[in-house]
């Protein structure tokens, strides 16, 4: 019977550590989170602690519309920086959804999320959906992204009173 009590007691302990770890799936959305939450928060630093310093690729709809390289974060965040002052455009915020699509192998990750960008053109605000296709590689201190793309529809002003989409 102890001995019966002793494996029950053993399995319960097992599983209750196994339901509080973290999945490969769950652990590899923790850095796309951050980067999306300091990006809201203008602290494009801790953004850029998200992604890899060995280098990554961006895609997005300003011009020159990629970036590749240890520089590829800095350059696009200015090139971001240069293009919102140019338009007029302020109050960016990114809303992300549940993952549409998270595949990890090994060390790698591949992520999608759908995504809202909200932001203020000349005092008008503006909505453009779209998704976000990141991938994501693990190292000594976690996982870190390595590229991403905003893939988006032609902004839109909001009418008032409409709910988002």
């Amino acid at each position: 019977m102890r001995l019966f009590t002793l494996f029950g007691a053993v399995v319960v302990v097992g599983m209750s550590a196994a339901a509080g770890a973290a999945t490969p799936t769950a652990e590899a959305m923790v850095p796309v989170r951050a980067f999306i939450d300091s990006f809201n928060k203008g602290d494009m630093k801790a953004a850029a602690a998200q992604t890899s310093p060995d280098g990554m690729l961006i895609i997005d709809e300003i011009t020159p519309f990629i970036w590749s390289g240890t520089k590829a974060f800095d350059t696009w965040g200015k090139a971001l920086d240069d293009s919102d002052k140019a338009a007029g455009n302020t109050d960016a915020l990114i809303t992300d959804g549940k993952p549409i699509r998270v595949v990890v192998n090994d060390d790698r990750a591949y992520v999608v999320v759908p995504a809202v960008y909200t932001f203020k053109q000349k005092d008008v605000t503006m909505r453009e959906t779209a998704q976000m296709a990141l991938t994501l590689q693990k190292g000594k201190t976690g996982w870190l992204i390595t590229s991403f793309a905003w893939l988006g529809a032609k902004p839109k002003p909001v009418v008032a009173g409409a709910a988002a989409k």
